[in-house]
């Protein structure tokens, strides 16, 4: 999979996609990253890529031309990109939308500074818009880096153990059940019996039935979006009454 990343201050992006999984990804050829300065494109003699915006008001709005200019410059011609704007009014970035991203050859990632976009970046340059939460960062380098950390964990080779996507919060719905290792005891806090049972079978009804008992009483909005067998339902009615 192919990311490219369009700002005004790439260098903020260098360091982190040099660490770590996405470090590895990128040396096993899994995924490839580009870095793009959008004043690159600025034909000005000051590199501009911002401007007053029409009618007044505080800030500066991000130009639509450079930006035009750096898309057109970074699509393949092989494959059809998905364009995303990162903006505070985009959709809220979640797990699904992950994997649903991850599914791509080739991400584009417009990220924004200043007051905000010319709107006919997010009207005809776009096709996505993409917020990783209700509250306002000064561009948006830091969140272009959660969406390719999130993404590029996904593709398949990225992890370790490609399993390891599958049993995580959100991926199925739930929040994760509790992990331990060793040592099995320190100062007197112990792990749960069952863990070293051996007995898989009760490991797995335990990680489920704690991951219901954590989704319950952390996040039981996720509750609502998800398909429960009867067993789980069984257990949820337990946990409420604290039987579980």
């Amino acid at each position: 999979m192919r990311f490219d990343i369009l700002s005004v201050f790439p260098e903020m992006l260098h360091s982190p996609l040099q660490f770590s999984l996405l470090k590895k990804a990128q040396e096993k050829g899994l995924i490839e990253i580009g870095l793009h300065d959008i004043r690159d494109w600025a034909e000005d003699k000051h590199h501009m890529t911002d401007d007053a915006p029409y009618g007044g008001g505080c800030g500066m709005v991000m130009k639509v031309e450079p930006v035009e200019r750096a898309l057109a410059a970074v699509k393949r011609t092989d494959v059809q990109p998905l364009v995303v704007l990162m903006t505070p009014q985009g959709e809220k970035f979640s797990q699904k939308m992950a994997a649903e991203l991850a599914e791509k050859e080739h991400l584009i990632i417009i990220c924004g500074r200043y007051e905000g976009f010319d709107e006919r970046i997010r009207q005809h340059l776009a096709d996505r818009e993409i917020s990783i939460g209700d509250y306002i960062l000064t561009g948006g380098e830091l969140s272009a880096l959660v969406v390719v950390d999130a993404v590029s964990r996904l593709i398949p080779g990225v992890l370790g153990n490609d399993a390891s996507a599958t049993t995580e919060s959100f991926s199925g719905g739930l929040l994760e059940y509790p992990q331990y290792t060793r040592p099995a005891e320190y100062k007197g806090w112990g792990v749960p019996d069952v863990l070293v049972s051996g007995n898989h079978a009760q490991i797995d009804q335990w990680r489920r039935t704690e991951s219901l008992k954590r989704t319950w009483l952390r996040r039981p909005d996720l509750l609502e979006k998800i398909e429960l067998s009867s067993d789980d339902e069984k257990n949820l009615k337990k946990i409420k009454l604290n039987q579980i």
